[in-house]
């Protein structure tokens, strides 16, 4: 064999010996890029958890508001009626055997849009209807959220009648003082109403969503009109009939 042969031998022998060492210590000790381990996504509060993490303070705030009504918490019913007008959210409240009776009032501190009915996605308006509570949703990013049932069948009938699509969704009422078609309340406003829900049951909850208190006030001359808007506001003002309005203040001494 020549020199040269040799020398092509001896380094071919070498390098089978490092790829033979390397794939020894890759096996018996680990060599390489360690495995990536799988992080698993941080798993988010549910409803109990919030209900245990806001349910004591959010009671003890409104117990005295049930003390001074009559009605025993949790109560068996709620309604809540949203004034856009008056920016105003009153709770109704009843127990077993109960009339419903005026509780509190929230103000609303953010919502978007003029009087009249939300038409379209987009549009920015707070819709105008008869709803009730879908679901809570323990994990907004406006704090704490109860979402709403729109749109419901009469908001597609008469967007089928008016051949309009893309009518939204995702309408909440919500924490924070901002909001784009949902209604805004405060973080510790949303915690009471977030718990009362979960005690009281939201299945069976009404949310009257109204441009203004029919019983109180007319409607502004301000408000959109649309061709249907006689009839929507008729069954407005009838479900509102019904409704107990707040007692009056007491002259200031």
């Amino acid at each position: 064999m020549s020199g040269r042969s040799r020398d092509a031998s001896r380094v071919q022998s070498t390098a089978s010996g490092v790829a033979i060492a390397c794939l020894l210590l890759a096996v018996l000790a680990g060599c390489g890029a360690p495995a990536r381990r799988r992080v698993a996504p941080p798993r988010l509060p549910t409803i109990p958890e919030r209900v245990a993490q806001y349910g004591p303070s959010a009671r003890a705030r409104l117990a005295p508001y049930f003390a001074a009504a009559g009605v025993p918490y949790p109560p068996q019913r709620f309604v809540l009626l949203g004034f856009k007008d008056e920016r105003e959210l009153h709770l109704l409240a009843a127990g077993p055997g109960q009339q419903l009776t005026f509780v509190r009032t929230y103000p609303i501190l953010g919502a978007s849009g003029g009087l009249g009915p939300k038409l379209r996605e987009g549009d920015g308006q707070v819709p105008e209807g008869i709803y009730r509570i879908d679901y809570l949703n323990p994990n907004s990013v406006a704090h704490l959220s109860l979402g709403l049932s729109y749109p419901n069948d009469y908001d597609r009938a008469r967007a089928a009648e008016d051949g309009r699509d893309w009518l939204g969704s995702a309408i909440m009422i919500h924490g924070g003082v901002g909001s784009a078609g949902c209604l805004a309340i405060g973080d510790w406003q949303a915690e009471e109403l977030f718990v009362l829900a979960a005690d009281a049951g939201w299945e069976n909850a009404v949310v009257i969503l109204s441009p203004v208190d029919f019983r109180r006030h007319r409607l502004p001359a301000t408000t959109r009109t649309v061709p249907w808007a006689r009839d929507l506001y008729g069954r407005l003002r009838a479900e509102l009939a019904l409704m107990p309005e707040p007692a009056p203040m007491a002259p200031a001494p």
